[in-house]
């Protein structure tokens, strides 16, 4: 340790297992199978291969160590890295300036420009070295209020636009570099083969032609070209291809799942964008969660080292993704040489760097991590750094946040959505006379958050409202202008009713926001058992008026039904914030002549049945509802004859977000009620029940019999539960989900008040009487979220749940709840 330097207590958790434990023979991989690519020589031109050799060689161990970890901002902040000089910060889905995922543009930059200054203080026994800043900007700067949200790339492959691509990226550098951000982790090369998966909106296509064909154009958009000793034009930013390998491959489209497949098929269908993104010069790849053959990636060297850094010729740098390093066999999140030692660079440790760098400096100094793997690690961190322009003080651009989504981004944005629009139907309702008067109906319509989807300022993409997107554009508000300024009306209403008959109706609707694990599904038959919108259609054709449908998803869904209840029917996907584009190509002139023609095909294939999530190009028995490529136009239409609605062999769907919700209690799950002498499953039947000692009531509470009044008499100790077959909860534990409530406190608690979840035959349970009385009042219906990790650090099992949510009292309480449910956190959440 060099004098002046900050001593850093030593604690160290032995390893479970060996560092380096043999790869299993079906997980191995064979690099002369793979293709051969090569990072520019301008990544490591000799200028700056020099500058990183003088570098490293004045590092401490201490600094070593601290480069090759990554911590979030919720769990640091600048001042720790005068004492644990890491390398790297990161602002996971939820996380924000002062813990707010809306902050605006102007703290971001404040944070970023606090942290860089920290990391680059002269002082004694410090090296300057830049923090390098990643954010998940996968489709715009999409963690910013302001900022241009494009469509997510599931749209953009539809519209088979490499030159776009490029331009696309080239904007999302921008607006991240203006707002003080070095890294986007993207872009996303995944190849989903299975449309139950959550995370298949962030690949462009099934296929992976189209992967090959953008991986490269957004590459060059994201970073420019790389010169030799030179840094990245102004306004670039590093990217970071993702997720290596197979994250859209796994089985069942579980994410973080296994990829049961053979090493030709991980070759050439999962790994064809990686080469063309190498050669383009991408700075970093981010490796997968998931596993292949049971083993996972994070630890697999043969995959890591052999075929991405050796065959590949990667000469950037490896991060891992949130704690995945902690998933390997006998590590830890604050514990794991195997990851390093098998080729990853960096650890992405949001809430666990404290303690990994603690470990990982105990095994660097005791030679369990070789001198030459950390050294090499922090060269290729080093030289992704130099090549971003970390090191350069000056950045003209940064600040400038008038460029923040500029009318000129939007413009692409807008062109986006229009060209990736695909057209399933059209019975010549389409497009609609300018001067037409038009009813806009469907939830979807003037929800800005439900058209950008998840990953859009909060991670899950939920809790947006239209406020928080200046100068954006719903898709009613395109139409509105559109016909208003051909010399129409458009009237908004959501559930379709009207005071004048319309001439159209244009229902828009679709999923709700999602993200990852929390959008996988068991089937892919859109709203099964619950049809609202397909009654919506309905109710608009029973009047004799002509339905155009414009469906918003992150993937094909079975939607027979809807598409046969519809005169025109157009796959929109998720758009983002420039809604108009829709009415660019849906809406005519004044003669119902197009002003521009749809060009979009699916880059997905559409099922024909509710259970055939995974319909491929190229599958054997490949028999799709709407095939690979299609899609009509104006200038080649086609009819559509009526479709099946017939969904085939279904299975049961088990909610494990809602348990109750709109005055229903959600399949399998049951409400019950219960005291010392027995228990009652009181509103299974969404029903009133009498209970002499705790009482259930429909009430009215914002909407039509949508809520429950629970009182407690106080005369004994009573509980309301949810119970119901056991599920899995440990992703959404680790994903830092929460069990929520939403109600008013009607009668104030007389006892204590315990929220409890069982797991098996164990129950745990946690005090919530001061936060019901703290955040409830007799007029107001409230949030409350509690962490399930509070439970899992508690000892409950959370892979085998079978009762999420019960309230337990002995004393008066009188509660009226309308939601009980699993939410993101928000920043919202507790631990009681």
């Amino acid at each position: 340790m060099r004098p002046g330097m900050t001593t850093i207590p030593l604690r160290m958790t032995t390893s479970q297992a060996p560092a380096e434990a043999p790869t299993p023979p079906r997980a191995t991989a064979h690099p002369s199978l793979w293709p051969q690519a090569r990072s520019p020589e301008a990544l490591t031109d000799a200028q700056t291969e020099a500058r990183i050799e003088s570098l490293l060689a004045r590092l401490s161990l201490e600094e070593k160590v601290g480069q090759v970890i990554q911590a979030d901002i919720g769990s640091i902040k600048a001042e720790d890295l005068r004492t644990y000089p890491l390398g790297s910060i990161l602002a996971g889905g939820n996380s924000g300036p002062n813990n707010d995922d809306r902050a605006p543009a102007a703290e971001w930059l404040k944070l970023s420009r606090d942290f860089r200054a920290i990391s680059l203080e002269e002082r004694p026994g410090h090296t300057p070295i830049p923090v390098i800043f990643g954010v998940d900007a996968v489709h715009g700067n999409n963690n910013i209020p302001g900022a241009t949200i494009f469509p997510h790339n599931i749209a953009l492959g539809a519209m088979r636009d490499p030159e776009l691509i490029r331009r696309i990226g080239e904007v999302t550098a921008l607006e991240s570099a203006v707002t003080g951000i070095d890294w986007t982790f993207g872009p996303t090369l995944a190849v989903p083969r299975d449309d139950r998966w959550g995370r298949t909106y962030e690949g462009y296509s099934e296929d992976p032609e189209v992967v090959v064909s953008y991986a490269g154009p957004m590459t060059l958009g994201l970073q420019g070209e790389l010169r030799p000793g030179q840094p990245l034009a102004q306004g670039r930013i590093a990217g970071s291809a993702k997720h290596f390998l197979a994250d859209g491959g796994t089985t069942a489209g579980k994410d973080q799942g296994d990829a049961e497949i053979s090493e030709e098929e991980l070759v050439r269908l999962h790994a064809a964008g990686y080469p063309p993104a190498i050669n383009a010069g991408i700075l970093s790849v981010m490796a997968s969660f998931s596993s292949w053959n049971g083993v996972k990636h994070t630890g697999n060297k043969t995959l890591l080292t052999d075929v991405l850094k050796d065959r590949m010729g990667f000469t950037g740098f490896v991060v891992g993704d949130w704690n995945a390093h902690g998933q390997l066999p006998g590590a830890t999140n604050e514990n794991c040489p195997q990851a390093l030692i098998a080729g990853l660079d960096m650890y992405m440790a949001p809430d666990s760097w404290k303690g990994l760098f603690h470990n990982t400096l105990a095994q660097a100094r005791a030679g369990e991590i070789p001198m030459a793997r950390l050294d090499d690690a922090v060269r290729r961190i080093l030289r992704a750094k130099f090549k971003a322009g970390l090191f350069n003080t000056e950045r003209p651009l940064e600040g400038r946040l008038e460029l923040l989504g500029a009318p000129e981004h939007r413009a692409i944005a807008r062109e986006a959505v229009a060209r990736s629009l695909v057209l399933l139907k059209n019975e010549g309702v389409l497009p609609i006379k300018s001067t037409a008067r038009v009813l806009v109906a469907g939830d979807a319509a003037d929800d800005i958050g439900k058209q950008c989807g998840g990953w859009t300022l909060s991670w899950q993409g939920t809790g947006n409202t239209n406020s928080d997107f200046p100068n954006a554009h719903s898709i009613y508000a395109g139409i509105r202008d559109a016909v208003v300024a051909g010399g129409g009306s458009a009237e908004l209403s959501v559930d379709g009713s009207f005071t004048k008959k319309p001439d159209v109706a244009i229902v828009v609707f679709g999923e709700n926001p999602y993200a990852e694990f929390q959008g996988d599904i068991a089937t892919v038959e859109y709203q099964p058992g619950n049809k609202t919108d397909l009654a919506l259609l309905g109710k608009l054709k029973a009047q004799g008026i002509p339905v155009v449908s414009v469906f918003l998803s992150g993937r094909p869904l079975w939607v027979n039904p809807e598409i046969n209840a519809s005169d025109a029917f157009v796959a929109a996907w998720l758009p983002g914030t420039q809604g108009e584009g829709v009415a660019d190509v849906l809406v005519g002139d004044a003669n119902g002549k197009p002003r521009r023609d749809f060009t979009g095909k699916l880059s997905f294939s559409w099922p024909r049945k509710a259970m055939q999530a995974s319909v491929n190009r190229g599958d054997a028995n490949y028999e799709p509802q709407f095939p690979y490529g299609h899609g009509l136009s104006y200038a080649q239409p086609a009819r559509v004859e009526l479709l099946s609605e017939d969904p085939g062999p279904t299975v049961a769907v088990t909610s494990t977000a809602l348990f109750f919700g709109s005055g229903k209690v959600a399949e399998p799950w049951s409400l019950v009620l219960s005291d010392t002498g027995g228990s009652s499953p009181a509103v299974k039947a969404n029903g009133e029940s009498p209970h002499r000692v705790l009482s259930v009531r429909v009430v009215d509470a914002g909407a039509q019999e949508n809520g429950r009044t629970l009182t407690w008499s106080g005369t004994q100790q009573a509980t309301v539960a949810i119970t119901g077959p056991a599920v899995d909860l440990s992703r959404q534990t680790t994903g830092d989900m929460a069990v929520a409530l939403r109600y008013r406190l009607d009668g104030a608690p007389a006892a204590p008040v315990k929220l409890t979840l069982t797991s098996g035959e164990r129950p745990v349970s946690l005090d919530i009487t001061r936060l019901l009385t703290t955040l409830g009042s007799a007029t107001e219906f409230r949030m409350l979220k509690v962490k399930l990790s509070s439970f899992r650090d508690a000892g409950a099992n959370m892979s085998s749940v079978t009762s999420p949510l019960a309230l337990t009292t002995s004393g008066a309480l009188t509660l009226t709840v309308t939601d009980l449910c699993l939410a993101t956190n928000d920043g919202d959440a507790v631990c009681p």
